[in-house]
């Protein structure tokens, strides 16, 4: 080992972030140790309580440190333009491109047989609930173009099929397979501008 055992420690734990190989993981450990010893605590202190005190909104499932986020709270936003995305990190997307004035709901995964994900193990249940309270709303899907979002999709358009509820979907500028959150804005901005609704 040519590293003293904390510094391989932390390093290790750097490599564990999407994206950080090698080089870069020791580049930001060693990057840490520069850092002055009271930024180091606010450091460590942020990580710790963004584990701790970060929940999902009881509305929408979205990340809040509140019981309900700040979009769902927002009285300026349609809540009948629900935006239904695969997690979190989505919504970021979303709130960067700026355009978009609706509500979302967190799914918090997809339906994937093959990983024996059902529909009752995503947060579906929550949204029947919260279109039911609603009158005429649109539910946009906004789920990766895969097996798994392509039949999250249809069982979501064959549970609302019978309910007064328009469902659309992002138009298919978006890659085979795109992951949204790795979108750029003006492609996301465009494909929710030009979202279609889903055939009958």
């Amino acid at each position: 080992m040519i590293y003293p055992s904390l510094l391989q420690k932390l390093i290790d734990f750097y490599k564990k972030m999407p994206g950080v190989g090698d080089k870069s993981a020791e580049r930001m450990a060693l990057a840490t140790l520069d850092l002055p010893e009271n930024e180091i605590k606010e450091f460590a202190k942020n990580i710790v309580d963004s584990k701790i005190k970060l929940k999902n909104c009881q509305i929408c499932g979205n990340l809040t440190e509140n019981d309900i986020c700040d979009i769902c709270s927002n009285p300026n936003r349609d809540k009948n333009l629900i935006c239904v995305i695969e997690d979190y990190k989505s919504v970021f997307s979303f709130e960067k491109v700026g355009n978009y004035k609706g509500v979302y709901h967190v799914l918090n995964g997809l339906i994937s047989p093959m990983d024996s994900v059902g529909p009752e193990d995503i947060n579906i249940s929550s949204l029947v609930k919260r279109v039911d309270s609603l009158k005429n709303p649109e539910l946009i899907l906004a789920l990766k173009s895969s097996i798994e979002g392509e039949t999250t999709t249809l069982y979501i358009k064959k549970i609302f099929e019978d309910k007064d509820v328009t469902i659309s979907r992002l138009s298919y500028g978006i890659p085979m397979g795109a992951e949204i959150d790795y979108l750029d804005i003006i492609t996301l901005d465009k494909a929710l501008e030009d979202r279609k609704k889903i055939s009958e």
